[in-house]
């Protein structure tokens, strides 16, 4: 029981690879912040960046006076009295003005700036998107370039047990054979030396392994030591289907889809710059409220007056001339879209290269995957065979020990042609723009 609890303690979870899209969908980093560019450039496009909307402002304001006066009449007669007219102090007299005010601001015209600019905002989103589904696409050709080489290290390592296992029945059966008289000493001690080989790689093996699966668990977001296993069954894409990939692939491809938004842009840029060349026509308006709370003074009593005021206007301004700023802008957004258009020319050209590399590579790859099938059945069979002939004895432990080594370089070169040939797919998927509408 104690073994059994053991044993079960260190099954690794499968991790499938559905399971390793979703969690790098989930929680890679740039994934992530590429969901949040995206974000900010939904900011953007919206009508509160568009400049479509009014300005609303509030304004107020407080004032408080305490004055003390004294006002002298100099020689002046009271005439009720007969005497001279006595001075009049006021003591802590109190002015205080309140006034609050709306301010409405509206542009009707800008030469058509914010009309071209909203729909610059809008691609520029588009080309976020793009940007963002490009991370994407990179970011699941690194998950699988690793996750694939996970595969075929455990694929490896499985080939390298039974190799070591294999090398150890030899030393058993070297050392019966010795105490019998049936070989010699040296011969033990060869097959001593290939199981310490055996082991070695084996080793280094599993160590190559362990840090694979921390690279993987960087690109999932996981934990560093987290431990897994991981499917090594493989699945082409039918060639009819590919083929239909490759036809629409200048309709699909990422960087030919952004090369033609930043060519709107560019176009937008050139009509933005030109609205500098037309008037601005805006609307304002305002209410307000005044007043004004006078203390009573030396001839006149304390008011309060109170104030409200409802203004509108329209305002034109046209700039006939603003030292050839907007000339220049119109130019230089020309050359620009120039630039685009020769940009997409290169990349077309690039996007055409790319693709006939990658179909290349990946029928190459595919056929040497079908030679090393070919060549693992071959070695198989050499080995089978040279086993049952070295119990014989018919054959010397060198000759026995070169078809085992033959028959492991087979097996293993197999595992590397087959997931090289899967990565090269997934390479010629993602320039046909289809790597995220497959099943993996």
């Amino acid at each position: 029981m104690f073994l059994f609890l053991i044993s079960g303690s260190v099954v690794a979870q499968k991790l499938t690879k559905d399971e390793a899209i979703r969690l790098t969908l989930e929680n890679n980093f740039g994934i992530l912040i590429a969901a949040n560019n995206i974000e900010l450039a939904k900011n953007n496009k919206g009508v509160l960046n568009s400049g479509y909307l009014p300005t609303l402002s509030a304004t107020g304001e407080a004032n408080y006076q305490s004055a003390t006066s004294n006002t002298g009449f100099q020689g002046a007669i009271d005439p009720n009295t007969g005497q001279p007219r006595a001075d009049i102090e006021i003591n802590d007299a109190e002015t205080q003005r309140y006034n609050a005010a709306l301010n409405l601001s509206y542009t009707l015209f800008d030469g058509l700036g914010r009309f071209y600019n909203y729909k610059r905002l809008k691609e520029q989103y588009n080309l976020t998107e793009l940007q963002a589904r490009e991370t994407i696409e990179n970011t699941i050709v690194q998950l699988f370039t690793i996750y694939y080489e996970v595969a075929r290290l455990s694929e490896n390592i499985e080939i390298l047990e039974e190799t070591l296992r294999i090398s150890r029945e030899r030393v058993s059966r070297s050392n019966y054979q010795f105490e019998y008289g049936q070989n010699t000493k040296l011969n033990v001690l060869n097959a001593e030396v290939d199981v310490a080989n055996d082991s070695i790689n084996l080793l280094n093996t599993r160590q190559q392994l362990i840090n694979t699966k921390r690279d993987l668990n960087i690109v999932l977001n996981n934990e560093l030591e987290k431990q897994f296993e991981v499917d090594t069954i493989i699945r082409f894409i039918p060639k009819l289907e590919l083929d239909d990939y490759l036809e629409r692939s200048t309709e699909n491809n990422v960087t030919l889809l952004q090369n033609e938004v930043n060519i709107k842009i560019s176009d937008y840029d050139i009509k933005v710059s030109k609205s500098g060349y037309l008037p601005t026509i805006g609307l304002t308006g305002s209410y307000g409220w005044n007043e004004n709370r006078n203390p009573p003074s030396a001839f006149f009593p304390g008011n309060v007056a109170d104030t409200y005021t409802l203004a509108a206007g329209v305002s034109l301004t046209w700039n006939l001339f603003d030292g050839g700023g907007t000339i220049t802008r119109v130019k230089n957004a020309r050359i620009a879209l120039d630039n685009q258009e020769i940009i997409k020319n290169q990349v077309e050209q690039e996007v055409k290269r790319d693709l006939a590399n990658a179909l290349g590579n990946y029928k190459n790859r595919l056929e040497v995957y079908k030679i090393q099938q070919q060549n693992v059945m071959t070695n198989q069979n050499n080995f089978e065979r040279s086993q049952e002939r070295f119990k014989l004895g018919q054959i010397t432990s060198i000759e026995f020990r070169q078809a085992q080594i033959n028959l492991i370089l087979a097996e293993t070169n197999k595992n590397s042609a087959k997931y090289d040939a899967k990565i090269a797919e997934l390479q010629l998927l993602q320039l046909t723009g289809q790597l995220l509408n497959v099943e993996f």
